[in-house]
């Protein structure tokens, strides 16, 4: 195909004899298209629609120049051929075709509130048609993103029920099952996800699936189907990012119900399992820190970071012993272990282990590794205000300590004016106050401050 292009480029008599320039460039540009060499496709189609207007070709290559447009991600130029094209008696393409695409550009660039007009004029206009299911669904996610969970589900749900064999409709069932349990219809939530791994077999949203159908669960009463729900997807998912979440949610759910007894047998079983793997051992020390028994804990995560060290969850061991050390006090042997955790690859891990370096090393009266700890986390925890926040503190106290307190009083401001946190908000006012009065000028000690000037009324 390539072949064919160049020679139509080139102008090649065979391959143009029968063709004008219109033509000539219509086909260059669909043929381009078909081979992903959106370069040549626009090029063509934008000579098209700027020299011929009249051409009987001129709205199919609009519509196609938006297409181009939106691949390459030139978003709003494609937008102004969707838009363009639209405005054409009768519109290009198929029934509702531009509109949808124009949709389609408006969510891309983030003008959800348009996006939600498109889509739902999609719609309206017609219900049956090809673009209806996408539309729907562009719709729901519009909704999301503005805020509007109602409107969502009840775009999602029209999606599944109207067009339940659309490629769309698994993503869309599990994000309505998300909606129904952010809303707290946890019944409605269960009856979707029950037998969603049976029904969509290809989804990528399985594991996601099983984990929401057994907080539902648990979260809606039903807590022994909830529970062997979420040990029925840890035991699938190991490694999965929301399989530590599992595993907290089972063991505080058998605390509350004060079956301690429960998960003092199954420490014993995961300890005695064989052959051990990283999640048993893990899993044997979160319980043990849950039944308040430090050296079983320390037990099981040790044996963990010995026998698998290269394992994610040796890293997020290290963590947890981490703090543990940090809460008796052993200040150095909490900064040791923290930095091993610190070189996890799990982002989350790494800024909460160099904050706790930073803070270990604070206790420690060193000042200079603490700062650059501190620096580290807030660096890391992009997508954890908390961890930031108190990084940032942090290094206000490191650079205090080295008496370098206008840098100080910048990371107070931070604090200060973004945190979430009202405590520690407060806190760095109070910090920033303080370190403000130091670096005001006192009078000489030998000499009194002069007496103001008396001012005559006016």
């Amino acid at each position: 195909m390539l072949l064919v292009v160049s020679a139509l480029l080139l102008g090649a008599p065979r391959a143009t004899a029968a063709l004008d320039e219109p033509g000539r460039l219509w086909l260059v540009a669909q043929r381009a298209f078909e081979d992903r060499l959106n370069g040549v496709a626009r090029v063509s189609l934008e000579r098209l629609v700027e020299r011929y207007p009249q051409d009987g070709r001129y709205g199919d290559a609009l519509l196609l120049l938006g297409k181009v447009r939106f691949a390459e991600g030139a978003l709003e130029p494609a937008l102004t051929a969707f838009r363009q094209a639209r405005t054409i008696t009768p519109p290009p393409g198929e029934p509702q075709e531009a509109r949808f695409w124009e949709a389609e550009t408006l969510f891309r660039l983030g003008r959800y509130d348009a996006a939600r007009g498109a889509y739902e004029g999609v719609v309206a206009a017609d219900a049956a048609s090809k673009y209806a299911p996408d539309s729907l669904y562009g719709l729901a996610w519009s909704e999301l993103e503005l805020k509007h969970r109602d409107p969502a589900i009840n775009a999602f749900r029209q999606l599944v029920s109207a067009f339940p064999d659309h490629a769309t409709v698994p993503s869309a069932t599990y994000y309505l099952a998300r909606a129904l349990v952010d809303a707290k219809r946890y019944d409605e939530a269960i009856g979707l996800l029950r037998g969603y791994p049976e029904r969509y077999p290809k989804s990528k949203h399985i594991p996601e699936a099983l984990y929401l159908q057994g907080y539902a669960r648990i979260t809606a009463g039903e807590r022994n189907e909830g529970i062997a729900d979420l040990r029925a997807f840890v035991a699938k998912y190991p490694q999965h990012d929301l399989a530590n979440q599992a595993r907290r949610t089972v063991v505080e759910r058998l605390l509350k119900d004060g079956r301690k007894d429960e998960l003092a047998e199954e420490y014993k079983l995961l300890m005695a399992q064989e052959p051990r793997t990283a999640e048993s051992l893990y899993d044997a020390g979160f319980i043990a820190t849950r039944l308040n028994r430090p050296k079983d804990s320390e037990a099981a995560w040790t044996a963990l970071r010995k026998d698998f060290p290269d394992h994610p969850l040796a890293a997020r061991a290290s963590l947890d012993l981490a703090q543990a050390a940090f809460g008796r006090g052993s200040f150095k042997d909490a900064a040791s272990l923290a930095r091993v955790a610190a070189k996890s690859d799990d982002t989350g891990v790494r800024a909460q282990a160099q904050l706790l370096v930073g803070e270990s090393e604070l206790k420690q009266k060193r000042a200079s590794p603490a700062l650059q700890a501190f620096r580290a986390a807030a660096e890391a925890s992009a997508d954890d205000a908390a961890v930031r926040y108190r990084a940032l503190a942090g290094a206000g106290l490191a650079l205090e300590e080295q008496g370098k307190l206008s840098e100080a009083i910048r990371y107070y401001d931070q604090v200060a004016a973004d945190c979430p946190d009202k405590e520690l908000r407060a806190w760095a006012r109070t910090r920033k106050t303080a370190v403000a009065a130091q670096l005001k000028p006192q009078p000489p000690p030998d000499k009194p401050a002069p007496k103001p000037r008396a001012v005559a009324p006016r």
